[in-house]
């Protein structure tokens, strides 16, 4: 054991040194901290609370008692009971040193995260992803009108220096957050100002932190203040910046019929660093908690992301187009602004959570045509307004064996959009603003509905779960005559629910079976948008129909000794499912030059039959002796449906009835050894693996992004390591892709970052 002097000269070291780079950070304008309270986090207490004191959740060893964890609400907090869920806590983005949000999920079961461009992830949930799954933070929809058919970029567009936990629910989950959630939901939490219990007059406790990775030159600063005006009133404020630059690979990944390179992405005379890749980001935040008294607390917030300077690397440059063609988003910002009454609601309920926020993402993108002296140029805003309520009620005692607890509420949104394009001729300084952008201006959308979920326990070993929900959306977009747009005025009225079983048959061991009925109405992306996707380019349908989502999963789970392990199996039937069917050149949109000059064209239709995903997930996490714990998953899915093409007029072509979707992963898994004898100190190592994907559907065929013949199968190796100091000083450090291999995930355009290392160092006072 350290003497008391030992101890006081080590904390002022750390002081010292925490002093000295929170004045490089002030010096330089923006250094990343972060309010964790795990190890090896950063503040006292990142959760939020439920009642004026809360409840220790049991201190860290390296925090002072007087700062306390205290629980949050349940209401629309964890993932869903009895389903198939997983969670990414602090711990683990402080250790794997993640690039972004979506980079967080690549150890969860059931998720494989596709990167279209070195500033964009898309994680994929059980196949699905975009459209098909709901993303939330900290109880908000982020999903918008405007999310695109397929991968789509706005999970990164959260700070992952801001979140405390990101939740997984794998399956349909329609009937507590409405339409869209088909594949799963993903739910990122905050960090919260931290409490310091018993303290007099105002804490302020500034924090600052500094990243830097080899592989992309990537810099990055946050700059953050936890301040006590008092136990009731608490303010955590934070800035970041970032710059990243081309990411280098650790080579081509060739075809694995051919052996030759494909089309994207495309690469400097290295053949290693890739063009198409780099970006530029700011980030602030605010998060103002109120305590009211009794178990209620008031909360307000804003989270500003501002990306610029991002390119889609599968069109930069295009398949077949000159070197310097590229489509950059010039602008990817994201503002959410909330207010939060959270606790005991009274009459409504002792425990739930109102409400009321405000959402804007917008979007500026210039397809630079350098030899033809042309740049379209498209700028996109949503505005989203939302209401919602989540609501439990008191668990209402029906027998001596039998409780039974009610969660309901309901929720709208309203969204407004913006759409313009325009083409600048840059021989002779001219502008041209076209009648219609990639959507159409004064569009609107809403969506909502109102829910109900009963649980009723029996025996404490029978958990019996059932709910429904009553939702509608409605599209409205007006015509454009120039463009041959027809006007949209669509309603679609829809019931759903679920019904399971959670039967413990030991402490140790516990069965789950469940039914869910979901859905994803069609959105104005489906209905409206012309733009260039990867397999070509996109026009609308306004025909389109509601997708309808059966799934049935059965689950096992085992607990205790120091282990922890899942097993899931899952089938998915969706009627009118919605596909990318091949178009003619004689069926383009009038004055719509660039579908005739893409090399695919393509429009969505909702599918003839049944189509269906399956697959199997396991997950397991055990302690070991001499202080290791490691962790493992595996994934697979299949997926199967009706072919979205027309059936050629010659019988002696050939033609499948059924072919398989897009972008299905193929089967994948980690696995990671964590030791911790020391205390502050880890080491650790992770491995990513995933085996080749050959199971194309046919707009795969005809995606630049997939190597002829498919994806090939890889296994990738980081070590990391990391030493916390109390609350002064910690530095996490992780050696990447450590055999230098070349990759990529299964429909991505980017390759993952070849050998290099990421460092991460942080000091508060």
């Amino acid at each position: 054991m350290r003497s008391l002097d030992e101890v006081v000269t080590a904390t002022q070291a750390a002081r010292r040194a925490a002093a000295i780079l929170l004045g490089v950070a002030l010096g330089v304008g923006g250094p990343s901290a972060r309010a964790d309270g795990e190890p090896p986090g950063a503040t006292a207490s990142p959760t939020p609370e439920a009642s004026d004191e809360g409840a220790n959740a049991g201190p860290d060893p390296d925090t002072p008692e007087r700062f306390v964890t205290v629980e949050g609400t349940s209401t629309d907090r964890g993932a869903a009971p009895g389903r198939a869920s997983s969670k990414v806590e602090r711990r683990d983005l402080d250790e794997r040193l993640p690039r972004s949000a979506p980079d967080a999920l690549r150890y969860e079961p059931g998720v494989y995260v596709q990167q279209s461009g070195h500033g964009q992830g898309s994680p994929f949930v059980r196949g699905r992803t975009g459209q098909q799954t709901v993303m939330l933070f900290d109880g908000i929809r982020m999903n918008t009108s405007l999310y695109r058919q397929g991968p789509n970029q706005y999970f990164f567009t959260l700070d992952a220096a801001t979140i405390r936990s990101i939740e997984v629910t794998r399956g349909g989950a329609s009937t507590l957050h409405g339409s869209d959630a088909i594949g799963g939901v993903l739910d990122a939490r905050p960090l919260e100002p931290a409490l310091e219990l018993g303290a007099t007059g105002a804490r302020v406790r500034p924090r600052a932190s500094v990243r830097v990775a080899t592989a992309d030159g990537e810099v990055g600063e946050r700059f953050q203040l936890d301040t006590q005006f008092t136990p009731a009133v608490r303010l955590l404020v934070g800035a970041g910046v970032r710059r990243a630059g081309r990411l280098e690979s650790g080579g081509p990944v060739r075809s694995p019929w051919t052996g030759e390179l494909p089309q994207v992405p495309a690469f400097e005379d290295d053949g290693r660093t890739q063009l198409g890749t780099g970006f530029r980001e700011l980030t602030a935040d605010g998060r103002l908690v109120l305590r009211l008294g009794g178990d209620r607390r008031l909360v307000a917030a804003a989270y500003l992301y501002r990306q610029y300077d991002s390119p889609r690397t599968d069109q930069c440059p295009p398949p077949f187009a000159p070197r310097d063609e590229c489509l950059r988003y010039d602008e990817q910002f994201r503002s959410l602004a909330y207010l939060a009454l959270e606790g005991d609601l009274g009459a409504l309920g002792p425990d739930g959570r109102l409400a009321v926020s405000y959402q804007r993402q917008h979007e500026r993108r210039t397809q630079d045509r350098p030899s033809s002296f042309v740049a379209n140029i498209g700028r996109d805003d949503v505005d989203t307004l939302g209401l919602t309520a989540k609501l439990h009620s008191a668990e209402l005692p029906l027998a001596s064996f039998a409780t039974l607890g009610v969660h309901y509420g309901g929720d709208g949104f309203v969204d407004l959009v913006n759409s313009r394009a325009w083409t600048s001729f840059t021989d002779i300084d001219a502008v041209i603003e076209l009648g219609r952008g990639q959507y159409l201006e004064g569009s609107s959308y809403a969506q909502g509905g109102a829910f109900a979920d009963l649980e009723l326990e029996l025996a404490e070993r029978v958990t019996l779960r059932a709910g429904a929900r009553g939702a509608f959306a409605r599209a409205h977009a007006p015509a454009d005559a120039a463009s041959g747009t027809r006007a949209v005025e669509r309603v679609w009225p829809v019931v759903v629910g679920h019904a399971g079983v959670e039967v413990e048959l030991t402490d140790a061991l516990a069965l789950f079976a469940s039914f869910d009925r979901s859905y994803r109405a069609p959105n104005l992306d489906d209905l409206t948008s012309r733009q260039q996707s990867g397999p070509g380019f996109q026009f609308e349908n306004p025909e389109l129909a509601p997708e309808k989502a059966h799934t049935v999963e059965g689950g096992v789970r085992v607990t205790g000794a120091g282990i922890e392990a899942d097993a899931w199996v899952f089938h998915a039937m969706m009627d009118d499912a919605i596909a990318r069917s091949q178009r003619t050149i004689g069926e383009c949109p009038p004055a719509t030059p660039q579908c005739q000059s893409s090399w695919a064209r393509m429009q969505l239709v909702n599918t003839d039959g049944v189509s269906f995903v399956s697959g199997l997930e396991l997950s397991a996490r055990a302690r070991l002796p001499f202080d290791f714990e490691t962790r493992a998953t595996f994934a697979y899915t299949y997926g199967s449906g009706p072919n979205p093409q027309r059936r050629p007029d010659d019988p002696a072509l050939a033609y499948e009835e059924r072919v398989p979707l897009s972008r299905i992963p193929p089967a994948n898994g980690t696995l990671e050894l964590r030791w911790s004898g020391v205390p502050g100190l880890h080491v650790g190592a992770g491995m990513r693996w995933a085996l080749g994907q050959d199971r194309l559907a046919l707009t795969d065929l005809s995606d630049a992004r997939i190597p002829a013949g498919g994806t090939p199968g890889f296994a990738v190796f980081d070590l990391r390591a990391g030493y916390r100091l109390g609350r002064e000083l910690s530095i996490a450090a992780v050696l990447e892709n450590v055999t230098d291999r070349a990759y990529r995930y299964h429909g991505s355009s980017v390759n993952g970052p070849g050998r290099g290392l990421v460092v991460h160092l942080e000091a508060g006072l």
